[in-house]
């Protein structure tokens, strides 16, 4: 039975040279035609992406965008955020994630809520800066105001850092300006560099805030292929194409579990949700509306969803739907290639 929790990550445009042999987009592997067959049923599903020890086994438009062409991935830009935060402490221009982000924020507010000194880097990875939530029904008041990392840090604590999660994209969006501090350069001309070049993929231009960060957690726009090329790079360990490019320690680090989501269950790391599929541990990233990238390690396996973005969001039955797709339909065809 299908636990009730979700799996993650993204990045840019690309084509299908730059992924992995692909079978073509009519004539999935025959273990699959059941997924794909139920996955032509969920009218909000868009495309279907799926690779197994390398190989894209999937290749599915099913309507909407080419699959080649960037779409907005929404919440599912938190799993990048976190990825190029991983790679800045890689590179040493964070300390490590037990960093406190008054040391790398710059100067605060004056009216800046007490206590900031006590949040580390790792607890806005992982939802736990104990800072009321910018998410949800707060989201429209904060997108409104006119600094949206001075708004952030005048939010009152309502949990201690390191405490319960409490999802916010106001949390991603303070490591973008803390990124783009500690670099000199825009969040954009880093994902280009850091991920967009040596995955081979384009990253367009998304939204910034009033002062010009890029927004951190939301409306980045990737293409089917770029998700399925990200999930790749870290189901294999953070090199691809012979290059490292985020390391091994940061993908264990992003995958160990630190809290968990009460929205669905599910644990959580840095940018990404953590569950069980049988037998299979699954890491996914999750944007509204049905934004998907799942990675199986035991399995070799990544799948992309993405699925349409515009209001409302079809709840939790369609999630459930998705992961039901991976669950009860990919995770058994990936078994039966590996086995044959």
């Amino acid at each position: 039975m299908l636990h009730r929790r979700k799996l993650l990550a993204a990045a840019g445009l690309g084509t299908a040279a730059l992924l992995l042999p692909a079978l073509g987009r009519a004539q999935p592997a025959p273990n699959f035609d059941a997924a794909v067959d139920e996955a032509r049923r969920l009218l909000r599903l868009n495309s279907l992406l799926v690779a197994v020890d390398g190989r894209t086994l999937v290749n599915e438009r099913l309507r909407g965008p080419a699959l080649d062409r960037p779409v907005n991935i929404k919440s599912l830009s938190k799993t990048l955020i976190a990825a190029l935060t991983g790679i800045a402490i890689d590179r040493g221009l964070i300390a490590s994630s037990d960093q406190p982000i008054t040391e790398l924020l710059g100067r605060l507010p004056a009216d800046a809520t007490p206590g900031l000194e006590r949040i580390t880097v790792g607890n806005l990875l992982s939802m736990q800066a104990g800072l009321e939530r910018t998410s949800g029904a707060s989201y429209g008041r904060w997108i409104a105001s006119r600094d949206w990392t001075a708004y952030t840090l005048t939010r009152p604590f309502v949990d201690r850092p390191g405490g319960a999660m409490l999802y916010s994209t106001g949390n991603t969006h303070l490591l973008s300006r803390i990124l783009t501090r500690v670099s000199d350069t825009s969040t954009l001309a880093l994902a280009r560099t850091w991920l967009g070049d040596p995955l081979g993929i384009q990253i367009p231009a998304w939204t910034r805030d009033p002062q010009g960060i890029y927004l951190g957690g939301n409306e980045m726009s990737l293409s089917p292929m770029a998700l399925l090329r990200f999930g790749e790079l870290f189901r294999r360990g953070g090199a691809i194409d012979g290059r490292r490019v985020v390391s091994e320690d940061w993908i264990a680090a992003s995958w160990q579990p630190r809290t968990r989501s009460f929205f669905n269950g599910s644990e959580y790391g840095y940018g990404w949700f953590i569950d069980r599929f049988g037998d299979h541990p699954v890491y996914f990233g999750w944007g509204y509306g049905g934004q998907l990238l799942y990675v199986l390690p035991s399995l070799g396996m990544s799948v992309a969803m993405l699925s349409d973005p515009t209001p409302p969001s079809p709840g939790g039955a369609y999630l459930a739907a998705l992961h039901a797709l991976v669950a009860q339909r990919l995770v058994p065809a990936a078994e039966a290639a590996q086995a044959a």
